[in-house]
């Protein structure tokens, strides 16, 4: 790939002109904003994340504040987000934020990837978004711009590979300012634009130079990674039975539990497994109750 990217200006300008207004982008933003926004983010779309995201921020406008709060404080306020497990996450991060990083979200890689619930992606996101970093941030939005724009292909395969790291790091300005908006308007455009299945290619502004639209968008072939189907999962009962308990003010009993889910076997294991990962908390007299430490 040649040093200049001619993917950059016209993305940017789209970008400047297209961009959602969103509180985590503001140019008063904290790194603590931009983490919590991270977190939200990770497999729930923007519209649900928007009115968590400001509630949990009035409340717990720091880490500090965050790490102050009972451990059921940061689930219920986590609400029907989903995979409740990331506001334990979120919460544990915010303590060891207060207790080894002196009450700030550090920005470097390896002290990022120490907090519980950052991966690669997110903590190259947390350094791009909230200290402007230059750094390599994949991901799906992103990836499949780059694969139908750049390798010609509809859809990236479902794991990054080396090839793609290399592609994208070639693709990434070299200035920390210009890759933080490239990675800003690259996961725009994948977002609102060329999207899995309706991609508006009419509205990009990538249209002239894509490869797989001047390959009259051919299929994709390789592997697909399927979704497991949620209605009747064992994540479902698992939902029905935190909802039960986000609700109480206090611990429930069991025959409360049961309540919220029809199949007894499902709801047996469903609960045994909110146990063991720590979201529910077993209480003498068979009661049941959100973890308190």
């Amino acid at each position: 790939m040649p040093v200049t990217n001619p993917l950059e200006r016209p993305l940017a300008r789209w970008f400047a002109r297209n961009a959602r207004d969103l509180p985590w982008r503001a140019a008063d933003r904290t790194p603590w904003q931009v983490m919590v926004s991270e977190y939200m983010l990770q497999q729930t779309p923007v519209d649900r994340v928007l009115p968590a995201w400001r509630a949990w921020i009035e409340r717990w406008p720091t880490p500090a504040h965050c790490a102050a709060a009972p451990a059921d404080q940061p689930v219920r306020m986590w609400g029907r987000l989903g995979y409740p497990r990331r506001a334990r996450r979120l919460h544990e991060a915010a303590r060891l934020i207060v207790t080894d990083f002196g009450g700030e979200v550090p920005a470097d890689r390896a002290s990022l990837l120490s907090l519980p619930g950052i991966g690669d992606y997110t903590a190259a996101a947390i350094q791009s978004f909230a200290f402007g970093t230059r750094s390599i941030v994949l991901d799906t939005n992103i990836r499949r711009v780059i694969a139908r724009a750049v390798t010609g292909q509809a859809l990236p395969l479902p794991h990054v590979t080396t090839a793609e790291r290399l592609l994208a790091e070639d693709l990434t300005p070299r200035s920390a300012k210009a890759s933080a908006i490239w990675n800003a308007a690259i996961m725009e455009l994948g977002a609102l634009i060329c999207t899995a299945r309706a991609p508006k290619c009419e509205q990009c502004p990538l249209a002239d130079q894509c490869r797989w639209l001047a390959d009259d968008r051919p299929e994709y072939t390789g592997t697909v990674r399927r979704q497991a189907k949620f209605e009747g999962s064992d994540r479902q009962a698992r939902g029905a039975i935190m909802g039960v308990l986000r609700e109480a003010q206090s611990s429930v009993p069991k025959s409360a539990i049961e309540k919220s889910w029809s199949d007894a076997l499902q709801l047996e294991r469903a609960l045994a497994s909110l146990i063991d990962d720590g979201m529910v908390e077993q209480l003498p007299r068979k009661r049941y109750g959100l973890p308190a430490r």
